[in-house]
């Protein structure tokens, strides 16, 4: 029971990181990298694949609330889920890179291992994405791409004699940040390497849009 306990705490803990909502920044963009969300090691995520992994979610957020009513409370509560989606495919960089350097391995049947725990705790798969789903903005279809990222963090803390809620455990992060010279679109912020996290940006020439669903969506 302790270790399913444990288990639980630290599988949510990187998601729990993710910065809060804000309102979304909309700028011209960054016209050293068109078209790009965020540059990482000279590597674009682009403006289409993360509106493309949003739109995985609002599609299972309506299927699973086809109430409109429900529906619109669900965007409601996910009203930054645009940024928080960037922060976790540039994290999840991140933390890929830093596991590797550390020659940290994640297999299949330890994701397997982990998803059976976490869904024997929620009840069957179903309640477990449900559950990822409403709490944490991710789509059913990512579940456990997001559970490699969580054992990842696990195993590399590990590697450095310490937890994924320590300094040194971010300290690790923050240099491999730094190492892979990571540029955010202007229209999501700017990523704050000592924390690993992405941070709005304080540039008062750009417009603040209050409501992400239905704004539209400038270059």
């Amino acid at each position: 029971m302790h270790r399913r306990c444990r288990r639980r705490r630290s599988a949510l803990v990187l998601t729990a990181a993710i910065a809060a909502a804000a309102p979304l920044l909309t700028a011209c963009g960054n016209d050293a990298h068109p078209g790009a969300a965020a540059v990482v090691d000279g590597r674009r995520i682009t403006v289409a694949q993360l509106e493309d992994r949003v739109d995985e979610v609002r599609a299972a957020q309506r299927a699973a609330v086809p109430d409109e009513t429900q529906y619109e409370q669900a965007i409601a509560r996910t009203g930054g889920l645009t940024r928080d989606t960037l922060q976790s495919m540039v994290l999840d960089q991140v933390l890929h890179r830093a596991a590797r350097d550390a020659n940290v391995t994640v297999t299949r049947k330890e994701i397997q291992g982990m998803r059976a725990g976490l869904e024997e705790q929620a009840g069957g798969a179903k309640a477990l994405e449900t559950v990822w789903l409403q709490q944490y903005g991710i789509a059913p279809a990512r579940v456990d791409e997001n559970l490699r990222l969580q054992l990842e963090a696990q195993k590399l803390a590990q590697h450095l004699g310490t937890d994924t809620g320590q300094p040194a455990f971010w300290k690790a992060l923050s240099q491999t940040s730094e190492k892979l010279d990571i540029d955010l679109n202007p229209r999501y912020g700017t990523w704050d390497v000592a924390k690993s996290s992405r941070a709005d940006a304080q540039t008062p020439w750009v417009r603040e849009v209050t409501t992400e669903a239905g704004a539209p969506r400038t270059a």
